[in-house]
């Protein structure tokens, strides 16, 4: 099962391309009560809420899976280690993954110890949503003060991370079951400097280099993730930094690499149920 709430282009272009044999089919997380066994599969696809407030209704159920012995493909702590920005922050940072300082502030009075430029987000984001460019402490006070009043940031508080000069564009990388299958860079709409599709960015098909794909897989590696995006932004002096990794990331025919991105995802994916089936642990299990 492709456990999510939403009928999106990649949650349905991903049922497509699973091959002959596998039956794969979109289920909503309280749809999973006793259709999923032992042995069966399920890839938990639960994204942020548009509020900001936290994550889809569904964490239990992913919970309860992978008590019942399901294999799960991107678990509840990759869940909740991808989408809690600040979370994702700790976890990149004790795994030497290039990443932006980051601090938690709870309260609009507070004086962050980064000092500015900084980028001021909520814990839990997406589509560029309250994601603020602050230049000055004056600038960053007055952006605190202006989010305090949404509900996410009286139930979370909000992040703040140094500035990594933005150059126009990034890169976006797919990584299925260790293995990067897809990328595209963005470049960001004209007047902006954020790289959001949702903001206007514009998406280009690219050959990652190297040095990105390793940065990405090792980002995958830190969360567990089975199936994440990693967006890269570049440095001035040829580097990466990873701003932000999703755990329900949305890809289209755009990201493919030599072959179909989502034949090459279920691919990946399929291949890590087999290899997690026929490894010592888990034969030892069945007998």
């Amino acid at each position: 099962a492709l456990v999510a709430h939403r009928h999106n282009e990649t949650n349905l272009r991903l049922v497509e391309a699973a091959p002959p044999g596998v039956e794969l089919e979109i289920v909503p997380p309280t749809g999973t009560l006793g259709l999923l066994r032992p042995g069966d599969a399920a890839l938990a696809r639960l994204d942020v809420l548009p509020s900001l407030d936290g994550i889809e209704p569904g964490i239990w159920e992913v919970g309860r899976l992978e008590a019942e012995g399901v294999h799960v493909l991107n678990r509840l702590r990759t869940l909740l280690a991808t989408h809690d920005k600040l979370q994702t922050s700790r976890i990149l940072h004790a795994a030497s993954v290039p990443h932006p300082r980051s601090a938690h502030m709870i309260a609009p009075q507070a004086i962050s110890p980064i000092e500015p430029p900084v980028v001021v987000k909520p814990r839990f984001g997406s589509w560029g949503r309250d994601v603020t460019l602050c230049e000055s402490r004056a600038d960053l006070m007055t952006c605190l003060e202006e989010l305090s009043t949404r509900s996410w940031f009286r139930r979370q508080g909000v992040l703040v991370q140094e500035l990594i000069p933005p150059l126009g564009h990034d890169l976006r990388l797919v990584v299925a079951g260790g293995q990067v299958v897809g990328a595209v860079r963005r470049h960001a709409a004209e007047g902006e400097w954020r790289t959001n599709v949702a903001l206007g960015a514009e998406r280009e098909a690219t050959a990652p280099p190297q040095a990105a794909r390793e940065i990405a897989a090792a980002a995958a590696a830190a969360v567990e993730g089975d199936l994440v995006g990693v967006d890269l932004m570049p440095t001035r002096h040829d580097g990466w930094i990873v701003i932000a990794v999703s755990g329900a990331v949305e890809f289209t025919y755009e990201y493919s690499r030599g072959r179909d991105v989502f034949s090459a995802v279920v691919d990946e994916l399929l291949a890590t149920v087999e290899g997690a089936e026929e490894s010592p642990a888990a034969e030892a299990a069945l007998g």
